[in-house]
């Protein structure tokens, strides 16, 4: 920290705060710690009766906070992202888009563990809408050295820390399985549940169909919502281990390959999830997706959507918080379930 006189003070770094007081009119910070003076400050300094000012002493391998703020924000921005400007050394990230937003945690640690530097973000794997924010970024000190953010970089790698995917997938075939429903024992109230929850995500269900039990009737059904073009199949009902739940053997039977049947997540567990050559997915989904408030089923569907393929390790890794505790009412997603 130095003295110079406020005539010279043009890109120096301001150590406090500075309260301008006009009568009745405004008592307030004029300017604040971490201030950049500007050619036209000086004026203003001086009719605060400001003729010395307190700065810092910058030299070339220091940066300001605005600057490291900036390179911070750098690491974090992809695509459909949009940033703030700097206020007080803060940048923040925000959505351009509707989408699936995640995280790479692991390199998320690496900088927050290098020190003076910190980036903050909502959680990763959830839904986020355009205008949401993503993340804040921002050194601690009010200048810091261009070796601590070189570091900082270092840790961080090539790749941005930080991804949002847009919906991509926009159409579905929904089967019904079930003699029960077919022979118009009772009424499908699967169906309905499923594609509310589609269209929650801009996808249209171009068709259901009623298949009834029987795996040669589940293949079949299932390889006709795949000749009509769809994005997404989903089979309802069906998964559990009696003998007449034939909707695993049904999908297996089509050629899918099958990514896991079965999930550590309650309510959920009989879940089935698959994919063809073509990348397109197809699920089994059991019971409880129709009456509970949150299953398997929301806690996958937008990376579906978001055509963000979904791996075994993925689905194993939801054991921790993929338990639902039955709040009344439901609350998902503001609650712990697939945190």
């Amino acid at each position: 920290m130095k003295q110079i006189r406020t005539e010279e003070a043009v890109g120096h770094v301001l150590c406090h705060d500075m309260t301008q007081i006009i009568k009745d009119q405004f008592k307030d910070a004029r300017f604040r710690k971490g201030h950049v003076v500007t050619e036209e400050d000086i004026p203003v300094l001086l009719s605060m009766g400001k003729e010395h000012l307190y700065v810092w002493e910058m030299t070339p391998d220091m940066l300001h906070e605005d600057e490291g703020a900036a390179r911070l924000a750098a690491l974090c921005r992809n695509e459909h992202m949009t940033l703030s400007g700097p206020k007080e050394g803060k940048i923040e990230v925000f959505a351009g888009c509707d989408g699936l937003f995640l995280v790479d945690s692991q390199r998320l640690t690496a900088v927050n563990s290098v020190g003076d530097v910190m980036i903050a973000t909502r959680h990763g794997n959830t839904t986020v809408r355009k205008g949401d924010k993503l993340a804040g970024t921002r050194v601690i000190p009010l200048i810091i050295p261009e070796e601590v953010l070189q570091r900082t970089e270092a840790a961080a790698g090539p790749e941005p820390l930080l991804s949002l995917h847009p919906w991509k997938r926009k159409t579905a075939a929904i089967i019904v399985t079930g003699n029960e429903v077919k022979k118009g024992l009772i009424q499908d109230t699967f169906s309905p549940v499923v594609a509310e929850k589609l269209a929650s995500y801009g996808v249209e269900t171009r068709s259901v169909v009623q298949s009834g039990d029987g795996v040669e009737a589940v293949a079949q059904a299932v390889n006709e919502a795949r000749a009509s073009g769809v994005d997404i199949i989903v089979c309802t009902g069906g998964m559990s281990v009696d003998p007449d739940d034939s909707t695993p053997g049904g999908i297996k039977a089509t050629g899918a390959e099958i990514i896991s049947y079965g999930a550590p997540v309650l309510p959920g567990a009989m879940f089935l999830l698959g994919y063809f050559g073509d990348g397109a997915p197809v699920m089994g989904l059991p019971g409880c997706v129709m009456y509970a408030g949150a299953t398997i089923f929301d806690l996958v569907l937008p990376k579906i959507v978001a055509d963000v393929p979904i791996s075994r390790t993925d689905l194993a890794s939801m054991g921790e918080g993929g338990l639902c505790l039955g709040c009344k009412p439901c609350r998902y997603p503001v609650c712990p379930f697939g945190k």
